[in-house]
C-alpha cells in the first residue's frame, strides 16, 4: 500500500488542473504553466479542489508509479505557486561568478573561463560579498530543471574532501579527509 500515493493534495487558489485523454496533466498557476504524461494506470480525480490517486492494478510497476505521479504532481502545483530556488557557492581562491541575460560564466580555477547558457525557465544571478564565496542563486517554477541546472553547474568543479574547494550548494556538508600526516 503506497502510502505517498494515498495521500490527497489541496489544490491552493489561483491554481488549475486539467487531464486531457491521452493522461497529459496540465497544471497552471501564478508562476507559469507545466505538463506531465501520468501513467495510463493511475488515475487522478479532482473533487473540489482536492486531488487524490487511484491505481488500476497491484502490479510492482503500477505501485511505484502510484506514488511517483501523485509526488511530481505535487511538486508541479508548489513550483507554479511558489516556485523553486537553489543556491550554490563557489568556495575557492579566485573563484568567480558573473551572469549577463541567461549567460552564466564561472571562473573555478581552469585556464579559461566556464561559460554557460541558462534556460529561459531559470531565472540566475550572481552575488559576491567581500570575504565570502560567490554565490550563483537559481529559481524556476520546474524543480526537475532547477536540479538538473544547478547539478550541471556544481559538476564543472565538484567539492573535493581535502580543503573543500569547488562549487557546492549552499548548507552542504562535506565528508573531509585528515590528507598525509608529517613523517616523523
Amino acid at each position: 500500500m503506497s502510502r505517498i500515493g494515498n495521500a490527497i493534495i489541496t489544490v491552493p487558489e489561483g491554481v488549475t488542473i486539467s487531464v486531457d485523454e491521452a493522461n497529459v496533466v496540465t497544471v497552471k498557476g501564478k508562476k507559469g504553466e507545466l505538463t506531465q504524461t501520468m501513467h495510463p494506470d493511475i488515475t487522478m480525480k479532482n473533487e473540489e479542489g482536492v486531488l487524490t490517486f487511484e491505481r488500476a492494478s497491484d502490479q510492482k510497476e503500477v505501485r511505484a508509479a502510484h506514488g511517483l505521479y501523485r509526488s511530481l504532481v505535487n511538486n508541479m502545483i508548489t513550483g507554479v505557486t511558489e516556485g523553486y530556488k537553489l543556491q550554490l557557492e563557489l568556495v575557492g581562491v579566485g573563484f568567480r561568478a558573473s551572469t549577463s541575460g541567461q549567460l552564466l560564466e564561472l571562473a573555478l580555477g581552469f585556464s579559461h573561463p566556464i561559460i554557460m547558457e541558462i534556460p529561459k525557465e531559470v531565472k540566475v544571478s550572481a552575488e559576491t560579498v567581500k570575504g565570502k564565496p560567490p554565490v550563483v542563486t537559481l529559481e524556476s517554477h520546474d524543480k526537475q530543471l532547477v536540479g538538473q541546472v544547478a547539478a550541471k553547474i556544481r559538476s564543472f568543479r565538484k567539492p573535493e574532501p581535502y580543503k573543500g574547494k569547488g562549487v557546492r550548494y549552499v548548507g552542504e556538508q562535506l565528508r573531509r579527509k585528515a590528507g598525509k600526516s608529517a613523517a616523523k
